[in-house]
């Protein structure tokens, strides 16, 4: 179940508007490598050891890829990609690199992650 609470947001366009109320969705803690290890190993034969030492190479190896600007698709899970921010310029002759503001990720999830959404549970806490 996730849970949420009500934020109160100003609206940045009109910042003399009366501020709206949105629900947020509220962490309830942090998994990491160490955990998933763990956890992967309890429903598997192999030791944690060794799967935390499959999941490392597999973040290592997944930043190797997006490095090299490609898309890097995980069956199940869903597909990152490299994207960038950039200024917009008149002509196509004037886009450089130094066109670009900033960096980030995509991530396109798969059907599996989808159907999750679509199916959670919320609960409004205080």
């Amino acid at each position: 179940m996730i849970e949420l609470k009500s934020l109160a947001k100003v609206n940045p366009q009109d910042r003399q508007a009366d501020k709206k109320y949105y629900a947020q969705a509220v962490a309830t803690g942090t998994t990491d490598l160490e955990r998933l290890a763990y956890l992967v190993s309890n429903q598997s034969t192999v030791r944690e050891a060794d799967c935390y030492a499959v999941i490392s190479s597999l973040v290592h190896n997944i930043v190797d890829e997006l490095k090299q600007g490609k898309i890097v698709k995980l069956d199940k899970l869903g597909s990152f990609q490299v994207g960038v921010k950039s200024k917009g310029l008149e002509t196509q002759e004037q886009v450089s690199i130094h066109a670009v503001q900033k960096s980030h990720l995509n991530f396109r999830p798969d059907l599996r992650l989808k159907e999750m959404l679509n199916n959670l549970r919320f609960k409004l806490i205080a």
